[in-house]
């Protein structure tokens, strides 16, 4: 799975706490080309570690072992390393397991906790930004997700959508006295938008998202009309014949809108760090920003894209680390393998808003910065 299927619910469920163990497992990864054995051999490695970890640990109950390590084996046989892209994570208790291929770096681990480590696949989901595209038209309207560049269409909350067919035996006798209305002015259409509305609202209720709009002005606007979904749209690219995609000419058709939506977001979260700085609700920098995170203070992080550091954490200070000098013993304890990660992680959990922005545009604050909530 990718991170385009990661939904705030599958994260509010994957963060639950089970009864122990509930075992991750995350591994860095070549992407797809060229294809590297030797990952399918670290794999192997950490399913054998976490196994043995499970045959070892006292606290774990012999049923649970059992049970934890065919999710194992069926989570491996789930994996195509040929499709990899920067890391794969894991995660495995009694009764269940998941994978999740991410575009982001992780380290070698295996965890067992109560709870899933879930801060890598959190961070990788708020740096692929995740989207909804909804392809209207007269006849069918389709949900696509899009992230980090990347289309593919979603078949959920009723999606996609046709309107029921029509009844009317004598079309060519109405068309010759002009009593057919057109699709636009059908009643039958409008009908059919407002369940799309509906489906829309349904949606954006239980995975909120940026959402693009795609289709014909006439469809685009009758959908505004009838329903108050579509209005929660960042943008509305006027184009047909895209309900069916391809995946490839959706995102050609997106990109103009996608690249004006990220410089307005850069646009304001500059202008809102400004206003905090100008009422001195501003924190920048890594280790004072970590202090507010840590406070549960920060209302809007932004972070650039690529900014990544370990770290170890000495009482109040953090002090950055090369990740190859860190044994695995000392990862999740006194070093963070991503201290930003874990920044945004708490941030989200403390109902903070994370912003991305190009890299050197937050140069003047240490390539991090918070508006605080006081």
């Amino acid at each position: 799975m990718r991170t385009t299927g990661l939904t705030s619910r599958t994260l509010t469920a994957l963060r639950a706490r089970r009864p122990y163990p509930a075992v991750t497992i995350t591994l860095p990864t070549h992407r797809r080309e060229p294809y590297r054995p030797a990952d399918t051999v670290r794999l192997r490695n950490l399913i054998a570690e976490a196994k043995r970890r499970l045959e070892e640990d006292p606290d774990v109950p012999r049923e649970a072992r059992y049970d934890i390590s065919g999710q194992l084996d069926r989570a491996m046989a789930d994996v195509d390393l040929r499709d990899a892209l920067d890391s794969l994570v894991i995660s495995a208790a009694k009764g269940e397991w998941e994978v999740w291929a991410l575009p982001r770096t992780a380290p070698e681990r295996v965890v067992f906790s109560d709870t899933f480590l879930t801060r890598n696949l959190v961070a990788a989901r708020e740096r692929t930004r995740p989207y909804w595209v909804l392809a209207v038209s007269v006849d069918r309207t389709a949900l696509w997700r899009g992230s980090d560049g990347t289309l593919q269409e979603e078949r959920t909350a009723g999606f996609p959508l046709e309107p029921e067919p029509t009844r009317n035996e004598d079309v060519e006798r109405e068309e010759r006295v002009g009593d057919v209305p057109g699709p636009y002015d059908d009643e039958g259409t409008r009908t059919y938008l407002r369940q799309v509305d509906a489906a829309l609202d349904a949606l954006l209720a239980t995975d909120p998202r940026p959402l693009y709009l795609v289709g014909l002005a006439p469809a685009l606007s009758l959908l505004e009309e009838v329903g108050s979904a579509a209005k929660a749209a960042v943008s509305k690219v006027v184009k047909g014949g895209l309900t069916n995609g391809p995946a490839r000419a959706l995102a050609d058709a997106l990109r103009p809108a996608l690249l004006e939506q990220a410089e307005r977001n850069t646009e304001r979260v500059q202008e809102r760090i400004g206003q905090a700085q100008g009422r001195r609700a501003f924190a920048a920098g890594l280790e004072e920003v970590w202090q507010v995170c840590k406070e549960g203070r920060i209302e809007l992080l932004a972070v650039e894209e690529r900014y990544q550091r370990t770290v170890r954490v000495t009482g109040e200070h953090l002090t950055p680390v090369d990740p190859e000098g860190i044994s695995p013993a000392e990862l999740g304890t006194a070093v963070l393998e991503d201290i930003v990660d874990e920044i945004i992680e708490i941030t989200l959990d403390r109902g903070g808003e994370v912003a991305f922005v190009p890299d050197d545009s937050l140069a003047a604050h240490e390539r991090i910065a918070a508006v605080l909530r006081f």
